[in-house]
């Protein structure tokens, strides 16, 4: 079912990444009505501030017209 891609900036704790997921998968499972939280994949992924043009703002410009904005 859904799959949630983060990536940010190391320096983020275990708790942080934690409170984030049951975030996410409390915000997915609500909004696209989705039964099962376990069916909610979330990835973080930690990208260094020396790395992040090359691999996340890359993947953001590619995925540009996928983005959405509130």
């Amino acid at each position: 079912m859904p799959y949630v891609n983060v990536k940010m900036h190391p320096g983020r704790s275990a708790a942080q990444k934690r409170a984030l997921t049951e975030r996410l998968v409390s915000a997915v499972t609500e909004t696209c009505d989705v039964s099962d939280p376990a069916r909610v994949t979330v990835i973080i992924e930690e990208v260094p501030k020396e790395d992040w043009q090359a691999v996340a703002r890359t993947e953001i410009e590619a995925k540009q017209s996928l983005q959405t904005h509130p």
